[in-house]
């Protein structure tokens, strides 16, 4: 098992896939884009398939989301999928996408193996999404997210984080929105993961926030008397039940003690915690010929030392080097 020091076990392997992405919004990376990773440094299809089989046939990982940047730049993919999903036993397999390539890609997808995706979407008004994102997309990830559902993608579940001064008032419309459509909304706290380090913590948008604007149109009970286990998302019953809204408040109301993640950058580093400044090299030892056990090994190593916690709340705090697109969600 991958198991640290206060003995959380983590099941839940998300496995970046790339770097780069189609969309630049502006609470991951500037306008410009980032410099990214040289071809040579990324990790091969047979080398992601190889460590993904490690982490599930001699770790006990039950779980993969494929993430990035945006997966669905990344050539191979429908045939990582395919190739994961013939490992014994089998993995749950999602895919956290921008949606914008989907509606192309959903149905290979799930005929590769797919169970489902996450797609972002912070705003239904296109002049908003433009604004975020600095692209005009908006109809590509409407269309992605119906191809989805259309492919038996399901539940299809839509993440949107809100900012101030551009989306901020839209949580109704978007709850509204989602339930109409069959697609299951989660609101996520915006994280200091950043490049331009311009998080601010008194300028970001709270679940309470989130939960107080949903109020003036919806009533929410808590789903399971509150208790989410390792769950990222606190869940509310809408009007209730049976739809329902998640809320993601890494901020603002850690779920550190339950975690169950164990993280693997486009590059071949092991991360424990999206808010790390360590990580550790798997790729060198693939590369070098390590055998199977030995990555395991130091798989397990690297997950030993996980902290309690992602530190948010000290006053020390420094945001990891690396932004988002490079971590992988």
């Amino acid at each position: 098992m991958l198991i640290d020091t206060y003995g959380r076990v983590a099941t839940d392997l998300r496995v970046s896939l790339t770097d780069r992405c189609n969309l630049r919004c502006t609470y991951c990376m500037p306008e410009e884009g980032l410099q990214w990773l040289a071809k040579p440094d990324l990790l091969t299809d047979d080398e992601i398939v190889r460590l993904i089989g490690i982490a599930v046939t001699e770790l006990g990982v039950t779980e993969v989301r494929f993430t990035g940047g945006e997966p669905l730049l990344r050539p191979g993919l429908v045939s990582i999928v395919e190739r994961c999903a013939a490992l014994a036993p089998r993995p749950k397999m999602s895919l956290t996408t921008n949606g914008v390539g989907l509606e192309r890609t959903a149905g290979a997808l799930r005929d590769a193996g797919l169970d489902r995706v996450n797609v972002s979407l912070d705003t239904l008004r296109p002049e908003v999404f433009q604004a975020l994102t600095r692209r005009k997309r908006h109809g590509d990830v409407l269309r992605g997210l119906e191809a989805a559902r259309a492919a038996g993608l399901t539940p299809v579940k839509v993440n949107a984080v809100l900012m101030p001064g551009l989306n901020e008032d839209e949580a109704p419309d978007l709850l509204a929105w989602a339930l109409e459509h069959d697609y299951e909304l989660r609101f996520i706290e915006q994280m200091p993961l950043d490049p331009q380090h311009g998080w601010k913590r008194d300028g970001m948008i709270t679940a309470g926030d989130i939960l107080a604007s949903l109020r003036t149109r919806f009533t929410l009970a808590p789903e399971d008397d509150g208790e989410r286990g390792s769950a990222p998302a606190e869940r509310w019953l809408v009007d209730g039940g049976p739809a329902r809204v998640g809320v993601i408040a890494s901020v603002t109301r850690p779920f550190c003690r339950a975690c169950d993640r164990t993280r693997l950058t486009a590059d071949g580093q092991v991360r424990t915690c999206l808010f790390a400044r360590e990580e550790s090299d798997l790729r060198g030892a693939l590369r070098s010929g390590a055998p199977d056990e030995e990555i395991a090994r130091l798989w397990r190593v690297a997950m030993w030392g996980k902290k309690a916690g992602s530190g948010l709340d000290d006053p020390s705090f420094l945001q990891p080097d690396r932004p988002m697109s490079a971590i992988g969600g």
